[in-house]
């Protein structure tokens, strides 16, 4: 009996090639069943009507097939034969095996039996197993990973989903059959990335070991110490951004451009992906500034310089368990996915008069995460539109507000995706609906006290995982109970409550780059186009509230994207009381600014007297009930006393690490 081929229902078989493929093998199969033998080994083989041989041996799954039709990969007549021979066994199970047409013996049973799937573990295959199925070169890779540490998820086998899987952070793998590795199926394309088999075995070892009950856990995986290539990685990257706060954005020039791919080399060949992708922004900051271009901040150069000091100083000691997530060990640098159905979140467009960044918010079910695809173009002004402009064969506005299925995507480690173009792997586009209550529950907000508690309780961004679209979400609409436009900062906010009553704030600033942006979101909230019914965004929280920043609202039957939105006539907005500078908001961005012109005048440049500065806000800080930020942005004056050095970095970092983190916290 072939129990791995019994063992696949017609979910597992559409995972394995699609749903179009079944249906037309079910037909052709209730039609004319072809003629099956079963030989000793267990190598199945059918013969058509047309006489068409196709032949499934045992181990190697489905891709192991042949078939005289000549088509590449596995085609509907190896499907034909799989269901023939489950109905045949369905039909009577005692006497319905085939026996060999040369001997007449019953063929063996497969080692694999179906009764052996109960309480069945992907942890029971041995690594001479693993080895066998997807080579010596990917186990190597899978152990270097393993050394370095990831986490993952693993979720068991149910009744209503017999299929094992474990979730890691560049794919999701299933176990279609028990005790088969050759019915394992990735999201990743087909042998780009199958050490992440080996991976999700593991994962399922560390489970059965230190959670046997649990049906669903988060592990983390770590083999041996950790090498010395990640440490010196991370020392190197530190001494960079120590480099950069001395020397300041204002004196780099060129003549960091050496030490900053030295220093990238090292992290790549450690597989440190956050600190890496960290370097790569902290080398775009120090090229706009050059340029001068709109795209540099000074806090933003700040945020990286402290970054990079923040990773290393987490996984030096009690942080060591989550050093996969704090370094991106586990993250491939890219991953080829296959096809993927995506669902339009709306987009973001920002830039300068010559230059437009758009990024496109596209929402992945299977994964449940969103993904962003970006772009950069050259503009002749403020007002050229970029909506018509295209992307993987689609256009900006059809992306950001359509269904999306590709075969093309490639996906980055932080989450940015690429979309091919080619007549081979396409990506066809049709519009929304805006049904996002069908997406994942983990990506759908319906209680905002719920995700208020979320927020609060996330790590302080500088150690958590570089994922773009990290906190987009979709937030359900009960109720728009007021909507209010503040000529002075040029924002529109709405009010919104959930289905308990509980509020949240969706708001929005003017940008030349979105001259309709405000009107439209203005007129989706009122409900002009249809009743709102999602809005999607980031959020973040701000005075004890839940923001949104809008990137699109569905309402009934479509999806609006304010910052595609063609100029309109203005929406009358009633004003809204301005609200009062809050004194603690005043203090911490006034330090802050102090801070971030360390980082862009230099430590080694700072003018005479700016000592006093730092210190008058440090007393600010006091005075206003911040007393260990008040500490630690005094005691990086104390430093300056003494002429810049170490301490004076060190001092530096943690001053900026604890505004950062109380500004978030704001």
């Amino acid at each position: 009996m072939r129990a791995d081929l019994l063992a696949l229902t017609t979910d597992a078989l559409t995972t394995l090639t699609n749903r179009g493929l079944v249906k037309r093998a079910s037909k052709e199969v209730e039609a004319a069943a072809p003629a099956l033998v079963l030989a000793d080994d267990g190598t199945l083989t059918g013969t058509s009507a047309d006489g068409i041989v196709t032949t499934v041996p045992v181990g190697g799954g489905l891709d192991a097939a042949t078939c005289t039709c000549g088509a590449s990969g596995v085609c509907r007549h190896v499907l034909v034969v799989v269901l023939a021979y489950q109905g045949s066994a369905a039909s009577d199970p005692g006497t319905a095996l085939p026996r060999d047409a040369d001997t007449g013996a019953s063929p063996p049973r497969a080692s694999s039996d179906k009764s052996a799937s109960d309480g069945w573990t992907p942890g029971t295959f041995t690594d001479e197993q693993l080895e066998a199925r997807i080579g010596r070169r990917l186990m190597t890779a899978a152990r270097r990973a393993a050394r370095a540490g990831y986490v993952a998820r693993v979720v068991r086998a149910t009744a209503t989903d017999p299929a094992p899987r474990a979730e890691l952070s560049s794919c999701s793998v299933r176990f279609l059959v028990p005790g088969d590795l050759g019915f394992t199926h990735t999201d990743a394309v087909k042998g780009a990335r199958d050490d992440v088999i080996a991976l999700a075995v593991w994962a399922f070892r560390v489970a059965d070991e230190r959670h046997p009950g649990a049906a669903d856990v988060q592990v983390q995986v770590q083999v041996g110490e950790v090498a010395d290539a990640v440490e010196a990685g991370l020392v190197e990257a530190v001494a960079l951004g120590a480099d950069v706060l001395r020397t300041g954005a204002v004196h780099a020039g060129a003549g960091l451009a050496g030490p900053v791919a030295a220093v990238r080399r090292t992290l790549d060949a450690a597989g440190l992906r956050w600190p890496l992708l960290a370097v790569d922004d902290l080398a775009e900051q120090l090229a706009a500034y050059a340029d001068r271009s709109t795209r540099y901040r000074p806090d933003l150069l700040a945020d990286l310089v402290t970054e990079l000091h923040a990773r290393h100083r987490a996984v030096g000691g009690g942080g060591s368990g989550l050093r996969s997530r704090i370094l991106g060990t586990e993250e491939a640098a890219q991953t080829p996915l296959r096809r993927l159905r995506l669902d339009g979140l709306g987009c973001r467009v920002r830039g300068s008069e010559t230059e437009r960044v758009v990024e496109i918010f596209l929402a992945h079910p299977d994964s449940a995460t969103v993904l962003v695809v970006r772009r950069l173009w050259t503009v002749a002004s403020f007002g050229e539109r970029v909506a018509g402009r295209r992307v993987g064969g689609a256009t900006v506005a059809a992306l950001a507000a359509g269904s999306v299925v590709t075969e093309s995507a490639v996906r980055s480690a932080s989450r940015a995706v690429r979309l091919g173009t080619g007549n081979i792997a396409k990506t066809t586009v049709g519009p929304s609906a805006g049904a996002w209550h069908e997406l994942p529950s983990s990506l759908v907000v319906r209680d905002l006290m719920a995700v208020a508690e979320e927020l609060d309780g996330l790590p302080p961004r500088f150690v958590r995982p570089r994922v773009e679209a990290e906190l987009v979400r979709v937030v359900e609409i009960a109720e728009v109970r007021e909507l209010s436009y503040a000529p002075g900062a040029q924002r529109l906010d709405a009010v919104i409550a959930d289905r308990e009553g509980w509020t949240g704030v969706v708001s929005s600033t003017y940008r030349p780059t979105a001259p309709g942006g405000l009107d439209s979101l203005a007129r989706a909230l009122r409900g002009e186009y249809g009743r709102p019914r999602f809005v999607s965004g980031p959020l973040r929280r701000h005075a004890g509230a839940v923001v949104v920043d809008p990137l699109a609202v569905a309402v009934d039957g479509r999806v609006v994207v304010p910052d595609l939105a063609v100029d309109e006539t203005g929406v009358v907005v009633s004003p809204g009381v301005p609200p009062a500078a809050d004194p603690i908001d005043v203090a911490v961005e006034g330090a802050m600014s102090v801070l971030a012109e360390v980082a862009h005048r230099g430590l080694d440049h700072l003018p005479a007297g700016f000592g006093e500065r730092v210190s008058a806000a440090a007393g600010e800080l006091s005075r206003v009930g911040l007393g260990r930020a008040g500490r630690a942005v005094s005691g990086f004056a104390e430093t300056l006393r003494a002429g810049p050095a170490d301490d004076a970095v060190t001092a530096w970092v943690d001053a900026w690490l604890r505004l950062a983190v109380t500004s978030d916290l704001r």
